[in-house]
């Protein structure tokens, strides 16, 4: 391993930003996830999302599991020196008490939105096959 951290500024983050070449910022710390995007279970959309940026408010908001925050070490590429020009840091309450599995609190996370619509889509289509098989009967 190597005994220097290298770090980045808020520009170089940024200039990171497509599928192909997708740098984030979780907690100050630079990670570089171009490899993990078709890998994402919540889809490549959320990742682009805060392609470039900080995305620490994102990725809390989920309560991602010990196992994610694992895999997203794997991707550590340095850290983040802050200058007074950028964006300042999003922060919110961490509660290990109220996570994704916490709908009490008036949200749901964004992939419990995907399901929904997922499985709404694939009851319609299964609806109009019916109807098709119905009518030329």
């Amino acid at each position: 391993m190597a005994t220097e951290t290298k770090e980045y500024s808020y520009a170089d983050v940024a200039a990171h930003d497509t599928k192909e070449s997708l740098y984030v910022v979780i907690d100050d710390k630079v990670y570089d996830v171009s490899q993990f995007v078709d890998e994402h279970p919540g889809g490549e959309e959320v990742m682009l999302d805060v392609a470039g940026q900080d995305g620490t408010e994102a990725f809390e908001d989920v309560g991602h599991s010990d196992e994610a925050r694992e895999i997203l070490s794997k991707y550590l590429i340095g850290n983040l020196k802050r200058s007074a020009t950028d964006p300042k840091p999003v922060t919110t309450p961490r509660s290990t008490a109220s996570t994704s599995t916490d709908s009490s609190s008036g949200g749901l996370p964004s992939f419990v939105y995907a399901i929904l619509a997922a499985a709404v889509a694939a009851g319609g289509y299964y609806y109009m096959q019916l109807q098709q098989q119905q009518a030329s009967a």
